[in-house]
């Protein structure tokens, strides 16, 4: 596994990658992982959080077959799509390489060098566009933690990192170990390739009203619990119709569409990543039956659970339709 990074490289970007590798050596995978770091000229680079990481190897040096060529992300990818001397050592690198991936911006790098054409990938939300502007040969899909089309890996970035690598050891070695270095990650679940990068509360700024942000972490803690618009404007101590005001300014929603939503992200999660049945999901989720789930799926998925848990991607959310009662 061979590691490309750049002055201004992410380090999460690195290390999820290096970390989550280690950690499956030392629970046996086998053939074990050799871990290496690459730049040009073998120089160290300063990351984009100041930390200078030196490289183990120069990239220009790297002879005979790769298992892996990894292109990380960071502040720095702009300048490092634009380097001539590093595309064609990645072009050269990847031809020698079983499987190539990128990690955030990293596909920038990739793109750059030609080696994402007529490829479906994703990057972080926040680059996306650009991506497709200056690359109209790729298929830029912003949805997914990560993407792998062929012998092409990309994430998302930060710890979409994470999931990917995580991907790749199930892919090498199975589930067992890769369930193994996630426990030691203390990673609460394997993420799948296509649960969405910005969930319900994310797809919005942050709201500044601290109320809001209060109840929608609650909300998201303790999908159990009561959540009736009433029940929440006691808890934060404003009237149903204040707190409906607030969600409506902050979110663009109302409160129990708020909680709904949440319960059906969450859902999906299970139902993507477990063999749970969905009667279990629905309580586990708070809603009050198997029933009210799978017409929660269907609003905002426009289809069932059981299709859900079936298609190798996750179909794309639609407008919400009613969802005005909490509890279902």
């Amino acid at each position: 596994m061979l590691i490309v990074a750049y002055g201004g490289s992410q380090i999460i970007d690195i290390a999820s990658v290096s970390g989550a590798l280690e950690i499956a050596n030392s629970y046996g995978a086998n053939p074990q992982y050799s871990i290496e770091l690459g730049t040009l000229a073998r120089r160290a680079i300063a990351t984009s959080a100041g930390i200078s990481l030196h490289a183990s190897h120069t990239v220009e040096a790297v002879t005979g077959p790769l298992d892996t060529l990894v292109v990380a992300g960071g502040a720095g990818c702009e300048e490092a799509a634009e380097s001539e001397r590093l595309l064609v050592e990645i072009c050269r690198l990847a031809r020698r390489s079983r499987r190539i991936a990128s990690v955030c911006t990293g596909a920038f790098v990739l793109a750059a060098a030609g080696l994402l054409d007529g490829r479906r990938v994703t990057t972080h939300w926040g680059w996306a566009a650009q991506l497709a502007e200056r690359h109209p040969a790729v298929a830029v899909d912003v949805r997914p933690l990560y993407i792998r089309d062929g012998n092409v890996y990309t994430a998302a970035g930060v710890t979409s990192a994470l999931d990917m690598t995580l991907s790749l050891i199930e892919e090498d070695h199975g589930p067992t170990l890769a369930r193994a270095v996630a426990r030691e990650l203390v990673v609460h679940l394997h993420r799948q390739a296509d649960q969405a990068q910005i969930s319900v509360f994310l797809s919005s700024p942050l709201p500044e009203a601290r109320l809001v942000r209060d109840m929608t972490g609650y909300i998201t803690s303790n999908l159990t619990a009561n959540l009736t618009p009433s029940a929440l404007a006691a808890r934060a101590g404003v009237s149903t119709r204040h707190l409906t005001r607030l969600f409506n300014v902050h979110l663009e929603t109302t409160p129990a569409r708020a909680v709904r939503a949440a319960r059906t992200e969450a859902a999906v999660l299970l139902v993507r990543s477990s063999s749970l049945p969905l009667a279990a999901i629905a309580r586990r989720c708070g809603f009050t039956s198997e029933q009210t789930l799978r017409q929660a799926f269907r609003d905002l998925y426009g289809c069932t659970g059981d299709k859900i848990r079936r298609m190798p991607d996750m179909p794309q959310a639609v407008a919400v339709r009613g969802g005005e009662n909490p509890g279902s």
